[in-house]
């Protein structure tokens, strides 16, 4: 076994959230007045930092706090849970947990709201750790959420891989000597995530078993 240490992000990862992020970033350009992207645009909502993301798409620095707390507004009654696991996850993560590997969550969603998530769909269970963002904006980036873990959690690069969505979570992990499987059923480029070196592409459940089996 190569990986001992498996770093999951969660949206786009372990769960399908774009409704519930979709619907809340256009709930936060209605209330803003301001004219929102096209829905298509609407999906890089997933994976970076919020206040990034608003400011990607026309929201000014100065408005851009006020945009996060909007956003929050829905997200925290209602969006969080218009969302669902993948098919076929929580099977992967009960083999995995039975074959004693290590499971971790490191996502840049406020760690608080990744919790009641996870605790929603009955998934706790399988994660050693949940390491997420901070409301403050101290911890949101990728690379300071996975090394908050690892520290968390005693462990260093050494057998550990993330598992991840996104060019936000190659990079991140990079960032500290990891590698990282992407996986194609979320919210990323496959093509773009290959180009920032990740260390296998898999398009299903089977496929990422076989990936940190190797």
């Amino acid at each position: 076994m190569k990986y001992k240490n498996l770093l999951f992000d969660l949206d786009g990862t372990l769960t399908d959230s774009s409704e519930g992020i979709i619907k809340s970033a256009l709930y936060t350009f209605d209330k803003m007045q301001l004219t929102p992207p096209e829905e298509s645009s609407l999906y890089t909502f997933i994976g970076p930092p919020l206040g990034d993301s608003f400011l990607k798409h026309g929201v000014e620095e100065k408005d851009k706090d006020r945009a996060v707390a909007i956003y929050r507004e829905r997200y925290t009654k209602i969006g969080k849970f218009e969302n669902a696991p993948y098919p076929g996850m929580i099977d992967l993560l009960k083999k995995l947990k039975s074959e004693d590997f290590k499971l971790y969550v490191a996502t840049s969603k406020l760690e608080p709201i990744a919790v009641e998530v996870l605790e929603h769909f009955n998934m706790t269970e399988y994660f050693d750790e949940i390491a997420g963002a901070t409301a403050d904006g101290s911890r949101e980036k990728k690379e300071d959420v996975i090394k908050y873990l690892l520290d968390k959690i005693g462990e260093n690069e050494t057998d550990t891989v993330m598992v991840g969505d996104t060019n936000f979570d190659v990079l991140g992990a990079a960032e500290l000597g990891i590698p990282c499987i992407a996986v194609t059923w979320g919210f990323g480029n496959p093509d773009e995530m290959k180009k920032a070196g990740a260390a296998a592409i898999v398009s299903s459940m089977d496929e990422l078993y076989d990936a940190v089996n190797k």
